[in-house]
């Protein structure tokens, strides 16, 4: 079992992190006799997997859900990582492909000046693009503008 303080140190989390984690139900642990938390080791692959889903964008809530599908009363194995990586396969390939696809559009407007309006993805005069929905929906997939 480790303290608060050793979680912390290992995991590169702050430990009021850790208490904000714990109220949210995200990691768990014991209580000794002097109610000082005492966390199981398999907490440290919880966390890294908490900060690299927090990373690529996904919310508390989402995180939640999916630590929820792990056993409480055992660190989870290889065949509970891929059942919970085959549940957001679809999730990360959207969020990845969006951000290939901003970086990839991104790329023609750094220091173009915004020479070619016509052809720009955020540029939107006179709001011809309001029926698209709100933000820059040219960076949308043209599944989600109602296109193709």
């Amino acid at each position: 079992m480790l303290t608060i303080g050793e979680v912390a140190h290992r995991s590169g989390v702050a430990q009021t992190a850790l208490r904000f984690y714990e109220d949210r139900g995200l990691i768990s642990s014991t209580r000794t006799t002097g109610n000082q938390r005492r966390y199981d080791r398999s907490v440290l692959r919880r966390l890294a997997f908490i900060r690299s889903a927090q990373r690529v964008g996904l919310s508390l809530e989402q995180i939640a859900e999916a630590l929820g599908t792990l056993p409480d009363d055992h660190a989870p194995t290889k065949a509970d990582w891929a059942r919970l990586s085959r549940r957001w396969r679809d999730e990360l390939d959207a969020r990845i492909d969006g951000l290939q696809r901003l970086r990839d559009r991104l790329t023609g407007c750094i220091g173009c000046g915004c020479l070619s309006l016509r052809t720009c993805a955020l540029h939107n005069a006179d709001d011809r693009l309001a029926e698209l929905g709100p933000g820059a929906p040219l960076l949308r997939p043209a599944s989600e503008r109602g296109v193709g």
